[in-house]
């Protein structure tokens, strides 16, 4: 017998019983409590902060990493390394790229073998710069691959004690002391007198044997930090010409111009321009002051798409759930895993394409941009099941969207795609038949999310070619926000 499932807390506020006026008010994200959501700290916006508090976290982030620059000229027991340049993830703020769930993978041994050895080679006048500031992110620029998550991981780190001290006091201002617990909390605190770090006991909010944190909205960005790896390279171009000395410029400009073909590719001229700065670290030194001029764009853009994902993340799947319940069986619970998913699945295509669920799966001004986004959301969703459900689990063939169990023996798996992936017939052909042989199942859905009338002409004819036009695990969504009538219409 189907049973009506109780929703489940999905947000801080819901679960500690905590109006979320009040966290607004206190400048807080109300994160969610059962995935991460992909924001993250930028140190940039505690650099040009106008808050004394923030600043002061700023030159505490700097003396550190000074410290750390000391001993790189040294050789360095690993053991000493791992204590000094390594980091795990500060999961407990529930941000970065972790989904369904917050364990992340945090700063390894080879971050921390990079920070050892960058600061002893290529950025040695780290914390000496001749005309501009000094930045965390100037770690980074150097090393392809080090991003957002990277940057915010490490921050976070850094300001730990902030973070512990400002969730200590909204939780014993806010929440009742049956949701809170005294935890010890490890390497909240560096003591530069025995060069160790400190753990403290603080009264926090309690979820599942562990504490949550808060943190404020205003020290958060959605995409690429203000000072990125990306942005560097992008802003090549502008970069040698402004360099005073000519000398260096010519000498720049010669490096540079010797590395290329005669018709370079983009990719040839993205991969030059990394090997320039390298060569030439006064480069990275005039990005970053270029970066710092424009210092008062930052904050209202990383304020823009900060409010952006908290109404994509937080206020629509808020509604979206409350609407789920009301006007769809998409909390039932039927018998197995697939009978589940192929129902979530539907009951989902219902409430998008026939109960107004398509302006909760669009943005203010257009679509979700991002196969992620679509699966974030619909992940905030799904949450009150009897199965194990899975987001991007590995299982040897690379990570498929999600994977719903109940034990060993029955598995299915639900892979999301948008209309406008360039890949999609490969993916529709291939990928999915990959990842249910990894994952030992026979059983998978696919479901694609149109955004245009030219999105759902392509992928019906790319069903057709493939004799896919009629499968029920193939599942087809009209999330167009430009053709829906209204009821009186309709």
């Amino acid at each position: 017998m189907k049973t009506k499932a109780e929703p489940i807390d999905r947000y801080f506020s819901e679960y500690f019983d905590v109006d979320p006026k009040a966290l607004e008010d206190y400048g807080a994200l109300d994160v969610s409590v059962i995935t991460d959501l992909p924001l993250f700290i930028d140190p940039f916006l505690l650099f040009t902060s106008d808050r004394p508090e923030y600043q002061e976290l700023h030159e505490d982030i700097l003396k550190y990493l000074r410290f750390l620059k000391s001993k790189s000229v040294a050789k360095l027991d690993s053991g000493l390394i791992d204590s000094w340049y390594r980091f795990a993830e500060v999961k407990q703020n529930w941000l970065g790229y972790t989904l369904l769930g917050n364990g992340g993978r945090g700063l390894g041994r080879e971050f921390a073998e990079a920070l050892y050895d960058t600061l002893a080679t290529i950025l040695s006048n780290f914390g000496e710069e001749d005309g501009t500031g000094t930045h965390l992110e100037k770690l980074t620029l150097i090393k392809d691959g080090v991003g957002k998550d990277s940057i915010s991981d490490f921050t976070t780190n850094l300001i730990k004690e902030y973070l512990v001290l400002y969730t200590q006091k909204f939780a014993q201002e806010n929440i009742a002391p049956a949701k809170r617990r005294k935890f010890v909390v490890p390497r909240v605190k560096f003591d530069y007198r025995t060069e160790t770090w400190m753990r403290k006991r603080y009264d926090l909010p309690a979820l599942d044997g562990d504490f949550v944190l808060l943190t404020p909205i205003d020290m958060l960005t959605l995409d690429e930090v203000w000072i990125n790896h990306k942005g560097m390279i992008k802003s090549y171009d502008s970069i040698p010409p402004a360099l005073p000395d000519k000398q260096l410029r010519a000498q720049v400009g010669n490096y540079f111009s010797r590395q290329l073909t005669r018709r370079p590719t983009k990719r040839e001229r993205d991969d030059a321009a990394k090997r320039t700065f390298s060569e030439f670290p006064e480069l990275i030194d005039e990005y970053i002051r270029q970066r710092e001029e424009q210092w008062h764009d930052a904050a209202p853009s990383s304020a823009r798409k900060v409010d952006d994902a908290k109404e994509v993340l937080v206020s629509q799947p808020k509604r979206a759930v409350e609407d789920l319940r009301n006007r769809t069986n998409f909390y039932d619970l039927p018998y197995d895993t697939y009978e589940e998913a192929l129902s979530r699945v539907q009951a989902f295509k219902y409430y998008i394409e026939h109960q107004d669920g398509y302006r909760l799966i669009n943005r203010k001004g257009g679509a979700f941009s991002k196969e992620s986004e679509v699966q974030v959301y619909f992940g905030l969703l799904w949450t009150n099941s009897r199965f194990d459900v899975n987001r991007e689990p590995n299982n040897g063939r690379g990570p498929v969207d999600f994977k719903i169990s109940y034990g060993a023996g029955d598995k299915s798996l639900i892979e999301f795609k948008l209309g406008s992936n360039s890949s999609l017939k490969n993916n529709l052909e291939k990928q999915v038949e990959i990842y249910k042989m990894a994952n030992k199942t026979d059983k998978a859905i696919k479901v694609i999310v149109c955004y245009s009338e030219t999105q759902q002409m392509r992928v019906a004819k790319i069903l057709a070619e493939l004799n896919l036009l009629n499968e029920p695990s193939v599942v087809v969504i009209d999330a167009r926000n430009d053709n829906k009538p209204s009821a009186s219409t309709a």
